[in-house]
């Protein structure tokens, strides 16, 4: 005899929360739902920057079927990595670097795509269901899901709210054929506030629930591959991987709990670290440093391209010692943030004569390029 609808969702939450999942809601797959048109706005007005990665798979995130025809059910399932200090306070240390609360721990891909099979392994076995699991590595957008199954809503900044766990929750996604009974979608409760919208540094934020990620420091130290556009400089202060901002003010977060997950504590050289450590970091110190780090992904040339940035808008000529020798560094990316952040350092004039000596008369592009 086969298990209804309502008594399969029931034994998914279960299975879930038994697999170490903070949270675990059902919601259907195969309806229409207005978060296509909003994908499809986003990449048309070129609101995705260089990632052309959104463009190119944009037919198969539109809608989970168009993943997976046969999925009839989405099981949407959190994981809580509240932090336990306010992540907007290193903002203030300019000689150390901010990186993003996500990304102090261990990669949490590897732990959540471990528990999502095991707990997807699971379900096969009692059901007979066919499942397949996502993390965020796919084109499928778990946002418009965790939102539609419950689990919380989205923003002002487009990002999930939970009411219990504010800001701080990472997603993972079964389909399966299966037919479960869906929970009820979450309600807004953002109301008049609009604390996200003022507090970003650099207004990625065109109107509220939308997001122009060629704004965003978060895509600019991640995603970007090329030099950071001049007018975001000075915005990014510090922050040298992601962005925390919109984020860590959301009132919501005062129902968030520390996180009891110990794979994302933060670890210790990766809370503040020096910007003049990190700028030094060759490439294969870099991958040593940031091993099993969400970090290591983009390479040590963004990243250094990002320290130097973050030296650039220290006010500390000190710094200097850590910049000078990225001047003859073998990347022209490398060099060009060393040639910004050195005008923004020292003397103007022997700025301009060092960056043109160290630099060469062929990196004039790559001066160029930097404004510099």
């Amino acid at each position: 005899m086969s298990l209804s609808a309502a008594t399969l969702a029931d034994r998914v939450r279960a299975l879930a929360l038994e697999a170490g999942f903070t949270e675990a809601r059902v919601t259907r797959a195969d309806e229409a739902w207005d978060a296509e048109d909003r994908l499809r706005t986003f990449v048309g007005e070129g609101r995705h920057g260089t990632m052309a990665w959104m463009e190119e798979t944009l037919e198969r995130r539109v809608r989970p079927t168009a993943m997976w025809a046969e999925a009839k059910s989405a099981v949407v399932v959190g994981l809580d990595y509240g932090p336990e200090v306010d992540p907007l306070k290193i903002l203030e240390r300019r000689d150390e670097a901010a990186i993003s609360v996500y990304a102090q721990g261990k990669d949490y891909h590897d732990l959540i795509k471990k528990r999502l099979k095991r707990f997807a392994r699971a379900f096969h076995e009692e059901s007979r269901a066919a499942v397949k699991v996502f993390v965020d590595t796919a084109p499928l957008m778990e946002k418009p899901l965790a939102a539609k199954s419950g689990l919380g809503w989205q923003g002002k900044h487009t990002n999930l709210v939970s009411r219990r766990h504010g800001s701080w929750l990472f997603l993972g996604v079964m389909l399966t054929e299966a037919e479960l009974a869906p929970d009820a979608p979450e309600t807004d409760h953002c109301g008049s506030c609009r604390d996200c919208l003022d507090v970003c540094p650099t207004k990625a934020f065109p109107a509220p629930y939308q997001i122009d990620a060629r704004r965003c420091i978060s895509y600019l130290t991640i995603e970007h591959k090329g030099p950071i556009p001049l007018e975001f400089r000075e915005a990014m202060g510090n922050r040298i991987y992601g962005c925390d901002d919109c984020l860590a003010v959301c009132p919501w977060n005062k129902f968030a709990r520390v996180t009891q997950e110990t794979a994302f504590h933060p670890r210790d050289e990766l809370q503040g670290p020096k910007l003049v450590e990190l700028a030094g970091l060759d490439d294969a110190g870099f991958r040593a440093y940031f091993r099993g780090s969400p970090i290591k992904r983009i390479g040590r040339d963004r990243f250094v391209r990002n320290v130097l940035i973050a030296l650039g808008n220290s006010g500390d000529p000190a710094l200097l010692t850590a910049v000078l020798p990225l001047l003859e560094d073998d990347s022209a990316l490398v060099r060009g943030a060393a040639v910004w952040a050195l005008s923004r350092l020292d003397d103007a004039r022997l700025a301009a004569e060092r960056g043109a000596r160290a630099a060469g008369e062929a990196d004039a592009d790559v001066r160029a390029e930097w404004g510099v």
